[in-house]
């Protein structure tokens, strides 16, 4: 196909160079209502090219095919059979995956690291979830995707199970054996699923992990936004193979699909798609060469630690691990990283990405060069300069692997809808959890609804939160008391 069209982006110059007046929302009538406070804020291009996509972009029978020419290209840059755009994230990308796969009642195997979306899912579904087990690396407190071992022992376990769900790469930016996982899929007849929301980029690099698509997964679901060049909420979602009908997957995207998207959203995936296929490959070798030099930048300031490959692989805890997710852990310096975290953003201006309560995580893509990442060095060599003005690592009570788990009670729809109760913290223990618990980022759930929790998971979000932990979705956000299922249901 030739890529060098980007349908969406022409599609939008033609409405604009074609003087067409909208009688139509949005309601700013390109601009021209928008308050000068805002638009001197976030500029008049903005709303020039909020259009409409049916009706504006195209017209109103969408003949001219202009969402579906720029999902075909996207299919063919990364070897899918198709893709479908969403302008709500993959949160909703993993939606309707998995409605595709399981409904009320139907079993599913996912991995316990999954994100919330995923639980939202089982909430909405009424699917039951078959929890599999990650690689925990209990020294660093990490947790990794689960094995290919590990889904087909769950399978052997539950063989009505009707598909799996895997994250790769994780947050840490580690992966599993996905083509091995295919395989213990496809061998029972199920589709794997892969949230591979980290893994805009691993298409267009041979250095990179291995793609989903590549590895014969089914469904791959993709954030643009996170490491390529999307907006905010951007998705994307791959099919391949006959395990799942694209129509299903399309009629089950629709339940959650707006619709109003956003051709701001499209467009920035079109484009990115283009520049990807044009230029990808050379801009990867540029920013590889970056990462590994920041690491070794990084890993020369004392008190900081760089974790590589032979952490994670060599550990045995992943199979392959992404290079520009660079993972720092801070406990040389005597804090945490949620310390270091606001300590950057107060005194250097610096945004990083994940922490946790020993650790830090930088996200390079193609968009950093020499000068973001002298930036970076530059603050982190004054961080370690200055550690002793940080306030003392946060003191967490960490249970082992086998205390974070907690048994699946009841289905995470009862439990969500059950009549409920406030309890608390000190009478949870043994109580079924009506609530959804997590800590962000990376937004895996600690407490699932449906889970009865235990002491050793209380004590640990509580001391958590008093250690600069974030947790937005606890109905109480102190945790003093905690959401459960009644007792008389």
């Amino acid at each position: 196909m030739d890529h060098s069209q980007a349908p969406i982006l022409q599609a939008m110059e033609a409405y604009h160079d074609s003087g067409q007046l909208p009688f139509t929302p949005p309601g700013h009538k390109q601009a021209r209502g928008v308050d000068p406070r805002v638009s001197a804020v976030l500029g008049e291009a903005v709303f020039r090219d909020d259009v409409l996509a049916t009706g504006g972009l195209d017209d109103r029978s969408s003949s001219g095919g202009v969402l579906e020419k720029a999902e075909q290209l996207m299919a063919d840059a990364v070897g899918a059979d198709h893709t479908f755009f969403s302008t709500c994230g993959s949160s909703l990308s993993v939606k309707a995956a998995m409605l595709s796969v399981a409904g009320p009642g139907e079993k599913i195997l996912i991995g316990r690291d999954a994100h919330k979306s995923v639980v939202a899912e089982l909430v909405l579904s009424g699917s039951h979830p078959v929890w599999v087990e990650p690689q925990w690396d209990a020294e660093r407190h990490m947790a990794h995707a689960p094995s290919p071992q590990s889904f087909a022992e769950a399978f052997d376990r539950h063989p009505d199970a009707l598909g799996a769900l895997v994250v790769a790469p994780t947050p840490y930016g580690t992966c599993t054996d996905l083509a091995t996982l295919v395989r213990v899929c496809h061998e029972r007849g199920r589709p794997l699923l892969v949230d591979e929301a980290w893994g805009a980029h691993l298409p267009f690099h041979p250095d990179l992990p291995t793609w989903a698509m590549d590895a014969g997964a089914d469904v791959c679901v993709t954030s643009i936004h996170k490491m390529g060049s999307g907006l905010e909420q951007s998705s994307v979602f791959h099919l391949q193979g006959d395990l799942i009908a694209p129509e299903l997957l399309k009629e089950r995207s629709d339940l959650f699909s707006t619709t109003s998207p956003s051709v701001l959203i499209y467009a920035a995936l079109d484009g990115w798609r283009r520049q990807m296929v044009e230029h990808g490959h050379e801009m990867y070798d540029r920013v590889l060469k970056l990462a590994r030099e920041v690491r070794a930048e990084i890993a020369a300031i004392d008190g900081l630690h760089v974790h590589g490959r032979d952490d994670f692989v060599g550990g045995g805890y992943a199979f392959d691990a992404d290079p520009l997710q660079i993972m720092v852990d801070v406990t040389g310096l005597g804090t945490g990283g949620y310390q270091v975290t606001d300590w950057m953003r107060e005194h250097h201006r610096i945004n990083l990405g994940h922490s946790d309560h020993r650790r830090f995580g930088v996200q390079l893509t193609h968009a950093d060069d020499e000068e973001t990442a002298g930036r970076l060095l530059t603050a982190l060599r004054d961080l370690g300069e200055r550690a002793a003005e940080l306030p003392p690592a946060p003191e967490l009570e960490i249970p082992p692997p086998s205390g974070l788990r907690m048994e699946q009670a009841v289905r995470p729809r009862d439990a969500f809808f059950a009549k409920v109760e406030h309890v608390s913290w000190q009478r949870a223990a043994g109580r079924v959890s009506a609530e959804l618990i997590t800590p962000y980022p990376p937004g895996i759930p600690a407490v699932v609804p449906g889970e009865r929790l235990t002491a050793e998971v209380v004590r640990y979000l509580r001391s958590g939160l008093a250690g600069g932990m974030v947790i937005p979705d606890s109905a109480d956000p102190s945790l003093d008391t905690f959401r459960v299922v009644a007792e008389d249901d």
